[in-house]
């Protein structure tokens, strides 16, 4: 388990010198001043070192306010004691003791005075003053269980952990923006993404059954802590809007209307500030609505803010912000290697002995536990045993070929018989055990079978998940043709052995003088190695198929290899291949910027730089249209060409554009000019621009662009 301990750090509030802090039923009060709050979650495990000035910094360009992370107890005091993050949803099953459990919680940590309030994720019979908080995908309905706490939102879940054999999860930016924005709009004061960064789980550390290396979450920070856009730069909008309303937010409690059904107002006002949310929450229709004698349009699905009860600043569905494409890509060891690692064809391998090989290797009557027996040393065990047959076995049949029934508690499994791979099986996240029979072929005399049992991740959630378990449980039996003529193996004798022999002898850290120069391709329990050479560059991706990978058939066949990892020569990589695979075709690539994409339409708020802190009623004279604005996130190359431009009615999304019925005839003339050679780009969205190819009609303005 991984999540465990949650703490918040203020990273732009008071300049890390509050000395205060409190809350009442509107906010926190930091030195005396009631804050609107948008907070991040970055796991400094997840990500390395040097990733981390760089994230923080992206954290604060982005608009918030708050780093949360987790204390990762099994880094810093691995022995004693788990805390999670949740227990109100699994609460129920221990009974009287959850409820004594929660209240000794609350007291110890009051006890702590450490001048700050504390919360309790999920909680809602969290006792005073522990305030209960929401983790769901929509908090906008949440309330905290007493009148004098202000409504939190600890997690608000911007994708999912990507797990083997499942889609890498996603969700849009607008839906997300929707979210944050009906929150506020109901009361709410802090919400935190869950995650602003998810990083990678390094090393044995996944935190959950079948949880891939990635956990990048969707989130706005990619896994290697590039922006994600439009997704990074439309939330950052929000959370300028935001902040234009946050003295009225802070000031008043809310006054909500109905503007017909599905539509609704909201408005926070006082002597001196207003703020109003007009919603939309139908899921397929747009609206028109009047609002304090104004007319506004409501996408489907959408929250519109009104920073001063007026002039519209922000909507949930309307993206300014541009969109980019990335893809990996390969350099050949005959061009520059800058931007990569070269991986030669020089593999050295060593087998693995199938079965028993370790002098530490014990017996045991019947089958045993494999996560109390291996003690965490590592993620293997074999379950080995002799079968002398005689050839007149009554659950022979067809030639001596007969079936093996294996029943396990997962998560992985692969069995031999005489030294030869007849097969392998898994559970999933979602049904850990599992039951597989095998079709198998013994001889007279000594069979051998040996079972490789593995865990991919450990049970990281629910009540009493400390007892849950994992390896082959059984029954394992032999079967016939009929139950009269099978045999159950699972009370006889095992002999079992933790862990591999390579893991012994060291070959997992490259060491190790077994090592012999070729490559044992499509051979199970291979050990591989392979020295690349790297040079200058920022994200690495290692793309291949590999052991697991191919048994689980995830989406999952890139791994994050951050860059620090890497020397200028002499790295070593080495793979354990379980059930075959070619090494040779594992590569590394660099993340590349293909495409700068913006599509903004006449009906578009004005960019956010339109609005001034001091005055949001203050237009600048320079943005009095919607504008598209490009930037190249490298700040040493600049645009250096315009892949598609279109003024009237396009269709398509960013790497697929296409003219509609109408389009200006000099949009991609006057976007080359206004774009070409800068690092920015920015373009007025208005007929004035580009002449008015089909009068009436809203019209959109689309870009490609690509960045050298």
């Amino acid at each position: 388990m991984m999540r465990l301990l949650i703490v918040w750090f203020l990273v732009v509030v008071a300049k890390v010198t509050a000395v205060n802090v409190t809350y009442d039923h509107r906010a926190l009060i930091i030195d005396g001043r009631p804050r609107v709050l948008v907070s991040g979650s970055i796991h400094y495990p997840r990500s390395t070192p040097d990733m981390w000035p760089g994230l923080i910094k992206k954290s604060k360009e982005g608009g918030l306010d708050v780093i949360e992370t987790y204390i990762f107890w099994n880094l810093h005091e691995p022995v004693r004691n788990q805390i999670e993050n949740e227990y109100g949803n699994i609460d129920s099953p221990y009974g009287p003791a959850a409820k004594s459990y929660i209240k000794w919680a609350a007291s110890m940590a009051t006890s702590l005075d450490t001048g700050v309030p504390w919360v309790m994720c999920q909680q809602r019979d969290a006792p005073d003053p522990i305030i209960d908080t929401c983790n769901a995908f929509y908090c906008d309905g949440f309330k905290p269980n007493a009148e004098n706490k202000p409504t939190m939102w600890t997690e608000n879940w911007t994708g999912w952990f990507l797990l083997f054999g499942e889609a890498a999860p996603y969700r849009p930016v607008e839906d997300i923006a929707f979210a944050v924005t009906r929150f506020y709009q109901r009361g709410g004061t802090f919400q935190n993404y869950y995650m602003y960064h998810g990083g990678t789980n390094f090393g044995r550390t996944t935190g959950g059954p079948f949880i891939a290396t990635s956990y990048d979450y969707n989130a706005p920070l990619d896994e290697y802590g590039t922006p994600r856009q439009p997704k990074w730069g439309h939330l950052k909008d929000l959370h300028q809007a935001i902040k234009l309303c946050e003295d009225a937010l802070v000031a008043t409690k809310p006054t909500t209307t109905s503007l017909g059904q599905h539509l609704e107002a909201t408005v926070y006002k006082t002597s001196s500030t207003c703020a109003a949310f007009l919603a939309n929450v139908d899921t397929k229709k747009d609206a028109n609505v009047n609002f304090n004698g104004n007319y506004y349009h409501l996408p489907a699905w959408s929250v519109s803010i009104l920073s001063d009860c007026k002039n519209l600043v922000f909507n949930t569905a309307k993206i300014n912000s541009m969109a980019t494409i990335t893809r990996f890509v390969a350099t050949s060891v005959r061009h520059d290697l800058s931007d990569s690692m070269a991986i030669s064809s020089k593999w050295s391998y060593v087998s693995e002995p199938v079965g028993i090989s370790s002098n530490d290797a014990f017996n045991r009557p019947g089958l045993v536990e494999q996560i109390n027996t291996t003690a965490d040393q590592s993620d293997y065990l074999w379950y080995s045993l002799s079968i002398d047959i005689k050839g007149a076995e009554p659950f022979l049949h067809d030639g001596f070929q007969t079936t093996l029934h294996v029943k396990s508690f997962g998560r992985v499994l692969h069995l031999f018989v005489n030294g030869q791979l007849v097969g392998s099986a898994n559970g999933n996240m979602f049904t850990h055990g599992f039951t597989k029979n095998f079709s198998v072929v013994l001889k007279r005399g000594k069979n051998k079978l040996n079972l490789l049992s593995l865990t991919v991740g450990l049970q990281h959630f629910g009540a009493f998940f400390d007892k849950v378990g994992a390896g082959v449980t059984g029954p394992v039996k032999l079967e016939g043709l009929t139950n009269e003529s099978t045999v159950d193996l699972s009370s006889q004798r095992w002999t079992y052995q933790i862990g591999l022999k390579g893991e012994s002898l060291g070959l997992n850290t490259g060491g190790s003088s077994l090592w012999v120069l070729g490559s044992s391709k499509s051979q199970p329990l291979t050990w591989y190695k392979e020295w690349g050479k790297a040079r200058r560059g920022s994200m690495v991706k290692v793309l291949g198929v590999i052991g697991q990978v191919i048994l689980l058939k995830p989406a999952v066949v890139q791994y994050h290899v951050p860059r620090s990892w890497l020397k200028p020569s002499a790295n070593v990589l080495v793979m354990f291949e379980e059930i075959g695979g070619d090494p040779t075709q594992i590569s590394f690539k660099t993340q590349k910027l293909e495409s700068l994409c913006s599509q903004v339409s006449e009906s578009h708020p004005l960019p956010m730089e339109a609005w001034s802190q001091d005055n949001p009623t203050r237009k600048s004279k320079s943005m009095a249209k919607p504008r598209v604005l490009l930037e190249c996130p490298d700040p040493n190359q600049v645009i250096s060409s315009i892949k598609f431009a279109s003024f009237g009615t396009p269709q398509g999304k960013c790497g697929s554009f296409s003219h509609g019925y109408c389009n200006s005839s000099n949009a991609l003339t006057i976007t080359q000019k206004a774009c070409i050679g800068s690092r920015t780009c920015n373009i007025e969205v208005s007929s004035s621009t580009f002449g008015d190819p089909c009068v009436g009609v809203v019209k959109s303005l689309v870009v490609e662009a690509s960045c050298a």
